[in-house]
């Protein structure tokens, strides 16, 4: 068993330095927004977007009119992607259910679940506008019930961008903001005099986002980690080089710093898709970004097996993961730490970005391994809850709870147990007895 890197991107050192400028970065603009609120953040928009406008949140009419410059076919493709989306999220949300059960005669838990009360959705829009960002954050919090969805995203052009603020609304805003990146992301998380801050963020974003939501982890809750976009093609000899790197490509174009890994078990096809990269290079009219990130983060694994190109690329844990081989059941069967997988030929990453109704919140920076992307279930929260209906279950239970305290040696928990089973027991009770 062999398996043979043909290309290789940047070091893991020179990323990490890259990694280590962005924190101290973020850091530093945080606690300003902190410290400064509104200023802060008015002197952020005017120096990364040159925005600064009497107010950020959009009013209605500022909504309206910005969707009457929406054109009829585009509104139309937006309803149509808000559709599947909406409709794959329902099915999410109804497959969890509130459940009671009564463990033991008059011992009742049960769980609820419960929509975190306010969200703060970042949509990027630097030299991308991603419209298809509001339908995964927004639209799919207002199928959990979230009751305040605040939505964000950078001006393009000096202005909201329409076809932007059209999906936030659709999907079910109740605030909306144009305000880009760190400012952006901070702002809804600390709250400042004009903006009630959040209780979770979710969204992608550049690295800059991506950094500032770890730093502020634990005073909100987030999504996940997410960095770069990354794209792994894992394929045998039933599929063609055109096909491998048009689909590595298409995501290499989202930034400098996209990785792109293909894995496979045929030489030939791999030497073909780096010449077929280099080609289309030629004549992609976004091919100064994904040259870019081929060149610095583009990986080419020539494995023996499929079962060595299983490993690799549970190893790897990428965000998209695109199988298209002579089994890709098997890999749907035992692949185990990913973001998504996007199953045969017919089927493409981008689908999966815009259209087809999964989410493309993904983890990223192998967090594949210890968690799944945004869906429905990121904004409802499982609490639990017991309670004991007659005396016999709370001298029961409170009997194995006292020794089970006093095992530990808090004495303090055992007594309130104790006093249970003075108010509540009774002697020569059958199933009681069974405790003592």
């Amino acid at each position: 068993m062999a398996i043979t890197t043909l290309k290789r991107g940047k070091p893991a050192n020179e990323r990490a330095d890259d990694d280590a400028k962005v924190r101290s970065t973020v850091e530093g603009i945080l606690k300003d927004i902190e410290t400064r609120g509104d200023a802060a953040v008015r002197e952020l928009a005017l120096k990364f977007d040159k925005y600064a406008p009497p107010a950020f949140r959009l009013t209605k009419s500022e909504i309206e009119a910005a969707v009457a410059k929406v054109t009829p076919r585009d509104m139309a493709d937006i309803r149509f992607a808000q559709d599947q989306i909406r409709r794959f999220a329902q099915a999410q949300r109804d497959s969890m259910r509130d459940i009671e059960v009564e463990t033991l005669p008059g011992v009742v838990l049960g769980h609820r679940n419960i929509p975190v009360q306010s969200v703060g959705c970042y949509v990027p829009g630097g030299k991308f506008p991603m419209v298809a960002s509001a339908h995964m954050s927004v639209l799919t919090a207002s199928v959990a019930g979230v009751p305040r969805i605040v939505a964000s995203a950078p001006p393009v052009n000096g202005e909201p961008h329409p076809a932007i603020v059209a999906a936030m609304y659709m999907g079910g805003a109740h605030e909306i903001y144009v305000l880009g990146g760190i400012q952006a992301v901070g702002a809804m998380a600390l709250g400042t005099e004009t903006i009630k801050p959040v209780d979770m963020l979710v969204g992608p974003g550049n690295a800059f986002v991506a950094e500032a939501k770890r730093q502020l982890f634990g005073r909100v809750g987030i999504d996940l980690f997410a960095g770069p976009t990354e794209t792994m093609i894992v394929a045998d000899e039933t599929v063609d080089a055109e096909l491998c790197a048009t689909d590595l490509l298409g995501q290499a174009e989202h930034g400098y710093n996209s990785p792109a890994c293909l894995i496979t078990n045929s030489r030939k096809l791999a030497e073909a898709t780096m010449g077929e990269v280099e080609r289309l290079l030629k004549i992609l009219p976004t091919a100064d970004t994904a040259a870019a990130s081929w060149r610095d983060y583009g990986d080419v694994i020539l494995c023996d097996t499929h079962e060595e190109m299983l490993k690799v690329a549970n190893d790897m844990a990428y965000e998209h993961v695109q199988v298209m081989t002579d089994r890709d059941d098997w890999y749907l069967a035992n692949m185990h730490s990913y973001g998504a997988l996007f199953l045969g030929a017919r089927t493409n990453v981008a689908n999966g970005d815009k259209v087809i109704g999964t989410n493309h919140t993904l983890p990223t920076k192998r967090a594949g391994r210890y968690t799944g992307g945004l869906w429905v279930g990121k904004f409802l929260k499982t609490h639990s809850y017991q309670k004991v209906l007659n005396d016999q279950a709370a001298a029961l239970i409170g009997e194995y709870g006292s020794r089970l305290c006093m095992l530990e040696g808090f004495v303090g928990h055992a007594e309130q147990c104790n006093i249970r089973v003075r108010r509540y027991g009774q002697k020569n009770v059958p199933y009681g007895a069974a405790a003592q």
